[in-house]
């Protein structure tokens, strides 16, 4: 029995709810080094190589900083790199953070994850969304014990409990194709075990510039072509170009709305 909001593991249910009772830490994970807390183990263990490892020096300006993440972000300052682009105007910043500031000063919106740039609609979405990166599944089955990431997850997860699982033939069959983490049914297993690589953080395929990863390799051919420059999607009514099908979709809305 986990407790979803600090992770702390009780015996019993009763113990679980006289705990739930009173206010918990929601970063439980504290680092013996500095003050810093974390919601994870893993977030944790990452934290910790920046004092077993100390700090790194970017070779261009001798700047130190305190992880590879940052010093991949700084070096973009020397190198002039933006890979993360507005999908709304085209413009380019060299962080997810800087995407994130422009989009809402400009246009209304958009949470970008730190991690893999994804832009999420609210930040609600955005803490959920991150948890693919984190690992954590703070919604715990109180049947089988098993954790999710999201309530609408575990809620499809017990109608397992609850239906039971005497079903065979054609439903089992259809079963070894649902995504148990959250209920999504795909025509045969290669898309299934594709899909459930946004649940396992699992990212096989890098980017020779840069190294960033992807869980499609549809992903890392547009990822690519913020190095390449090319741009193969051409709107006909301005002659602007995109990278991606979705993004010209999306300024082709814009063309609508005037």
């Amino acid at each position: 029995f986990r407790c979803f909001r600090c992770r702390s593991a009780f015996p019993c249910g009763a113990a679980l709810r006289e705990h739930l009772g009173t206010p918990c830490q929601p970063r439980p994970h504290k680092c013996r080094s500095c003050p810093k807390r974390f919601a994870s183990v893993r977030s944790l263990r990452k934290h910790r190589r920046v004092h077993r490892d100390g700090a790194l020096s970017c070779p261009d300006c001798g700047k130190t900083l305190t992880s590879e993440a940052s010093l991949v972000t700084h070096r973009r300052i020397h190198t002039g790199e933006r890979p993360f682009s507005c999908p709304e105007c085209g413009k380019g910043f060299m962080a997810t953070k800087s995407l994130s500031k422009h989009r809402q000063a400009q246009h209304g919106g958009g949470f970008i994850c730190p991690e893999c740039g994804k832009s999420l609609s609210s930040h609600p979405a955005l803490v959920s969304h991150r948890r693919i990166h984190t690992g954590e599944r703070p919604y715990e089955c109180p049947e089988c014990g098993k954790g999710f990431m999201a309530v609408r997850s575990l809620s499809k997860h017990r109608k397992i409990h609850r239906e039971g699982a005497a079903a065979t033939g054609t439903c089992a069959e259809h079963r070894r194709r649902v995504c148990e983490e959250c209920g999504k049914a795909f025509r045969d297993g290669a898309a299934l075990r594709r899909h459930q690589r946004v649940h396992t953080g699992e990212k096989p395929f890098g980017c020779p510039e840069c190294g960033k990863s992807f869980c499609a390799s549809s992903s890392l051919v547009i990822h690519r072509r913020s190095h390449t420059g090319e741009r193969p999607f051409l709107c006909d009514s301005c002659d602007k170009s995109f990278v991606s099908r979705s993004s010209l979709v999306k300024h082709l809305r814009t063309h609508l709305r005037k």
